[in-house]
C-alpha cells in the first residue's frame, strides 16, 4: 500500500521514521496496524484539513460557479485524473479511453454544459505544461478550461454538478461532497482491494466510453446517487482538523496552546475563467410557439448535430483555421468596447462583412452579458442580458431567426429561458 507499508514508514533498523503519523479516520489506523504494526503506535487522528476547507467553502458555491463561467441553466462537468499509467490521463494502451472521451465532449451542447479539467500536479510536472496543453488543445478551443492543479481544484469540485474521473483522490473528495461521480478508469492493478478507495471504485457507476456521453451524464445527474463510503470515511472529525493538528504541533513543541480558535485559511475565489470558444460552432435555432427562440450550440462537431431547426455556422475570429471564416454565417470576437487594440466594434464589424460576403452577422462580445452586432441589412444593435444569463454569442445567433430589430429577445437555451434587451447601437 502506498504510504502505509514498512518501506515507507520504517528505517533500515525497523524504527518508525515519524514521531506521529497523522491519519483522518479510524479505518486508516486499523489498516496501518495490519500493514506495519511497528508504526501503529505513531498513529494520530488529525482529521482532513483539505476536506475541511471545502466544507467551509460550500456556502460560496454560486460564486465559484460564476468564477468558472457557469451560466444560468448550465451544468459544470469536471473531468479529473490522478497520476498513474492506469489513470484516466495515463497510457492505457489499446484500452486508453481518454482520446475517445475527448472526442465525445463536442456532443455536449455549449449552453447546457460547461466543462473543466483537473489534472494531478504530477501530470503537469511529469509531462510539462506545454505538452499537457498541446494534448488538450482541441478541447480548449472547444471551450474546455484547464483548472489550476494547486489553487483552484477544490473550488471546481464545489462548483461541479457531476464529475468524470478515476480512482484518484479528487473523485473521492467529489463523492464525499455529495457530487455524482462516474469513473472512466478504475486502476485495477494499483488499488489495495481492502482500501476505502477500492470500495468506492466498486460502488461508483462506470462510464461507457463507446456510448454517447450526454445521456450518461444526464442519467448520472438525474439519478443523483452517490456511494456513501467517501462521506463517511474521508474524516472522522469533519471541520475539526485545525484544532486537532494544532494541539498535536504544540504538544511536540512543548508549548502551551493558544486560547484562540484554530482556523484554516478559506479557499480563495478563483479568477474569472469564462470559456472562449475558438473552434467552429454549429448552431441550431428554432422559433417556439410562445415566440421564444430556441438555441443549441455545438463546438467542434464532426457531424451535423441532431435536432430540428435552422442551422448556421458561427466562427471566432481567432479560429485555428482562418479558411473557415469564409464559410461562417456569424463571425465573433471578444474584447471590451473601449479596448484600444481592437478599435470600435462597429468599425470592425463593417470590415468583417465587407471581407466575408457569406457572413450575415458580425458580433463583438464586450462583456459577460453584452455584445455589439452589425447585421448585413445594416442594422447595428447592442444586446444586453444578465451577466450569468445566456452567452452573448448565443443571443446574437438567435437574431438570425428573430430578425435584427430592437426590443426584448426571449431565448430558450441550456434548460433556461433568458430575456435579452436589444437596442440600437450608439
Amino acid at each position: 500500500m502506498f504510504g502505509l507499508s514498512p518501506e515507507w514508514l520504517l528505517t533500515d533498523d525497523g524504527v518508525p521514521i515519524a514521531d506521529a503519523l497523522v491519519l483522518s479516520h479510524p479505518d486508516q489506523v486499523d489498516r496501518l496496524a495490519a500493514a506495519c504494526p511497528e508504526a501503529a503506535h505513531t498513529a494520530v487522528l488529525g482529521g482532513d484539513p483539505c476536506f475541511d476547507r471545502m466544507l467551509a467553502a460550500l456556502p460560496r458555491r454560486d460564486a465559484f460557479r460564476r468564477a468558472f463561467g457557469v451560466r444560468s441553466g448550465q451544468r459544470l462537468l469536471v473531468l479529473n485524473s490522478t497520476w498513474n499509467p492506469t489513470s484516466l490521463f495515463g497510457d492505457g494502451g489499446p484500452d486508453d479511453v481518454l482520446p475517445l472521451l475527448l472526442s465525445r465532449l463536442p456532443e455536449l451542447p455549449l449552453d447546457e454544459y460547461r466543462v473543466a479539467v483537473v489534472l494531478h500536479p504530477n501530470v503537469w510536472h511529469g509531462h510539462g505544461p506545454g505538452q499537457v496543453r498541446l494534448w488538450l488543445d482541441g478541447a480548449r478551443r472547444a471551450g474546455v478550461t484547464l483548472v489550476d492543479p494547486v489553487a483552484d481544484w477544490r473550488q471546481a469540485l464545489i462548483a461541479a454538478d457531476a464529475v468524470v474521473g478515476d480512482f484518484g483522490s479528487v473523485s473521492y473528495y467529489a463523492a464525499a461532497l455529495g457530487t455524482p461521480v462516474v469513473l472512466a478508469a478504475t486502476g485495477p492493478s494499483v488499488i489495495d482491494d481492502g482500501s476505502q478507495v477500492a470500495a468506492f471504485v466498486r460502488a461508483a457507476p462506470k462510464l461507457d466510453p463507446h456510448a454517447a456521453l450526454g445521456p450518461q451524464v444526464e442519467e448520472l445527474i438525474g439519478r443523483g446517487d452517490v456511494p456513501a463510503g467517501p462521506a463517511a470515511s474521508t474524516t472522522s472529525d469533519p471541520g475539526g482538523s485545525a484544532g486537532l493538528l494544532r494541539s498535536l504541533f504544540y504538544r511536540f513543541l512543548g508549548l502551551p496552546e493558544p486560547a484562540a480558535p484554530a482556523l484554516l485559511d478559506p479557499l480563495p475565489l478563483p479568477a474569472h475563467q469564462p470559456p472562449v470558444v475558438t473552434a467552429p460552432v454549429r448552431v441550431l435555432t428554432r422559433a417556439g410557439a410562445d415566440g421564444a427562440i430556441e438555441v443549441r450550440r455545438f463546438a467542434a462537431v464532426r457531424y451535423e448535430p441532431a435536432g430540428s431547426g435552422e442551422a448556421h455556422l458561427a466562427v471566432h475570429e481567432d479560429t485555428l483555421d482562418p479558411g473557415v471564416l469564409a464559410l461562417a454565417d456569424v463571425i465573433v470576437r471578444h474584447g471590451g468596447a473601449d479596448d484600444p487594440r481592437l478599435g470600435p466594434p462597429l468599425a470592425w464589424a463593417e470590415q468583417v462583412l465587407r471581407r466575408h460576403p457569406s457572413c450575415t452577422l458580425a458580433v463583438q462580445v464586450t462583456g459577460p452579458g453584452t455584445c455589439t452586432v452589425r447585421h448585413r441589412s445594416g442594422a447595428a444593435l447592442e444586446l444586453a442580458g444578465p451577466f450569468d444569463g445566456i452567452a452573448p454569442a448565443a443571443a446574437a445567433s438567435a437574431l438570425l431567426t428573430a430578425g435584427p430589430v430592437p426590443g426584448v429577445l426571449t431565448v430558450r437555451s441550456g434548460g433556461a429561458t433568458h430575456r435579452v434587451t436589444v437596442t440600437p447601437a450608439r
